[in-house]
């Protein structure tokens, strides 16, 4: 029986298209740092309903951006989490560009997304993600180490309604439930600290408040997983990971019985 949930991995992959790849300024090991290491492997191989992955680098387009910011973090981003020019000078989309880019790669995308939530037996979706184990430079946490684990519900450190703030996209109570299940699996886990949602989780999560069905953004830590020296995925630690999020994923489930 599958998980009655819908999984979007936005940011797992590497993948720059032949025409744009002269403008990108980044070699292609900076591109890769760029991908949520881990999440196709991890969060790829769960039983959901429906798992969708991207099939481009967030740099050429990012699917959790809302399709008209486009500032330094936009839709397509100018600059990297490490604060590197993305573009060649005078090689920046244009207008049109930009246009033709987010129709090519990224409403197929949410349609699919989108679409999927039809079915009525879907329960949740989770936005799945994974981050450096330090924050980075243009982070809201920059040099701090992180959980293992991140819950986002656009809530509070108790995954509470923020006041002033606008509602939250899943409740405490079933917010605190998962947090638990992860934590029983032997992770530590952050709610709302440092990212307290992005655009996926706002744009779904948000419509689901009234429906009863339930959004999370969920970020690991990439330390679990990646080799300290040559930043690689460990195949046994990524197998390690894999179980115990499988086995918590499994309790989350649990949460929401019922026939699909």
């Amino acid at each position: 029986m599958p998980y009655p949930f819908v999984l979007s991995i936005p940011h797992c992959s590497h993948r720059v298209p032949d025409d744009i790849r002269p403008a990108i300024a980044l070699t292609d090991k900076e591109i890769l740092e760029s991908v949520d290491r881990g999440t196709g492997e991890i969060f790829g191989a769960l039983p959901a309903a429906a798992v969708l992955r991207a099939e481009w680098s967030r740099l050429v387009v990012d699917l959790n951006r809302t399709p008209g910011r486009l500032d330094e973090k936009g839709v397509i981003a100018k600059t990297d989490y490490h604060g590197r020019r993305i573009f060649y000078r005078g090689s920046e989309p244009d207008k049109e560009q930009t246009e033709d880019r987010i129709d090519m790669y990224y409403r197929p995308f949410h349609e699919k997304l989108s679409g999927r939530f039809e079915n009525p037996g879907i329960k949740a979706i989770f936005d799945c993600h994974s981050l450096n184990g330090t924050g980075p430079r243009d982070a809201p946490d920059a040099g701090r180490k992180r959980s293992d684990i991140t819950l986002s519900n656009y809530g509070d450190g108790h995954g509470k309604r923020v006041p002033g703030a606008g509602g939250i996209t899943c409740p405490p109570d079933t917010m605190n439930g998962i947090k638990e299940a992860f934590e029983k699996s032997g992770f530590s886990v952050s709610l709302n600290y440092p990212y307290r949602g992005g655009y996926i989780m706002y744009h779904y999560g948000h419509d689901f408040e009234t429906t009863g069905k339930i959004g999370i953004q969920i970020e690991l830590n990439q330390d679990l997983y990646l080799d300290g020296s040559s930043h690689m995925s460990s195949k046994s630690r990524l197998a390690e990971v894999g179980k115990k999020i499988r086995d918590s994923f499994d309790a989350v489930a649990r949460l929401f019985e019922g026939p699909l």
